[in-house]
């Protein structure tokens, strides 16, 4: 017999979407300001940028469209709700930011190598580039300070690693691409301009495109990670394995199996082995103690299954009302 909480809807912190808001005005104001300054000056760079900015623009809407999706209820064809939604949107942006950004801006570059045009005055590129360097770095900062409220006191890449929320370090890395981009992208202009070669120009644009391959491949091994049934990290199946084993007549603890369905949404099952000897009644218990313990120190884990294992088969489940999962004060079962 299992204890499992009712499946719900997937919940997206606010924060995260004001990242998205955040990005997607920005890169929509950059990417329409930078396109007319590279058809004005002939900069190879300054248009790699700005189709940069314009996928970036695209992606957040994409963003927004996977976090509607992933909120749709449950139904009996999908029984879990639709969390993962949100992890098959996220990896359709890192294969635009990869196809789109990426091999676009390296291409543009190597024909910009191959027939070079002089640049004009770049004065117009310097000013888009500072501005756009103003609008990214207050998207990164909204960004990173909204991973951080849901990182906590972990390590950076330690962090990265352990989200299962997508929207947000997804919008840090691109804000993260589009900074190092305007960097590459001024440098590149400066060269070109003060040497008068325009090969500078092309090669930074090539560079930009680099740049946001690796951060594609970056994404599309998060999200991969994720869409196969990334589960529970081993730290927290070894305590709930502890939290289980220090309850009253439970012997021993099976394997813990696990996988995410939505960014703060984990389905756990375990097997728990009794003490010879353990009624139906007191394994009951037992399993709701255990239930009642994961949830408070893990809510994250919203569908926990529990069996058992050494009870004998006469005794099983003789009383169903015993392993009903703890009501809260409005009379509905406990869940996080």
């Amino acid at each position: 017999m299992g204890i499992a909480a009712a499946p719900g809807n997937t919940r997206i912190p606010t924060g995260s979407r004001l990242a998205i808001y955040g990005a997607i005005a920005a890169n929509m104001a950059i990417a329409a300001t930078k396109l007319v300054v590279a058809g004005i000056t002939n900069s190879s760079a300054m248009l790699s940028e700005g189709i940069h900015s314009a996928v970036d623009t695209f992606n957040g809407m994409l963003l927004l469209v996977g976090i509607r999706l992933s909120q749709r209820p449950a139904t009996p064809e999908h029984p879990f709700g639709h969390g993962k939604e949100l992890y098959f949107w996220s990896l359709i942006v890192a294969v635009l930011i990869f196809g789109l950004g990426g091999g676009i801006s390296f291409y543009e570059g190597v024909q910009h190598i191959r027939h070079p045009q002089p640049l004009q005055d770049p004065f117009w590129n310097y000013v888009v580039l500072g501005a756009a360097a103003l609008f990214e770095g207050i998207s990164f900062a909204i960004a990173l300070r909204e991973f951080r409220k849901q990182a906590g006191t972990a390590p950076f890449w330690e962090a990265i690693h352990r989200s299962k929320d997508p929207t947000t370090y997804t919008v840090l890395a691109e804000d993260s691409a589009a900074l190092g981009g305007l960097a590459i992208a001024a440098t590149g202009i400066w060269l070109s301009h003060r040497f008068d070669m325009p090969v500078f120009d092309g090669a930074a644009s090539m560079l930009i495109g680099v740049l946001l391959a690796v951060v594609a491949s970056f994404l599309t091994w998060q999200s991969r990670d994720l869409l196969i049934g990334e589960g529970i990290r081993p730290e927290t199946a070894r305590a709930i394995r502890g939290i289980a084993l220090a309850v009253p007549r439970v012997r021993d603890v099976g394997r813990i199996l696990s996988m995410y369905v939505g960014p703060d949404d984990a389905l756990v099952t375990m097997d728990l082995d009794f003490d010879a000897g353990t009624d139906a009644a007191d394994a009951a218990l037992a399993i709701a103690d255990v239930e009642r313990q994961v949830r408070a120190r893990f809510p994250m884990i919203k569908r926990l299954f529990i069996e058992s294992g050494a009870v004998p088969a006469s005794q099983r489940w003789s009383r169903p009302d015993a392993i009903r999962a703890p009501a809260d004060p409005s009379g509905t079962p406990a869940s996080s």
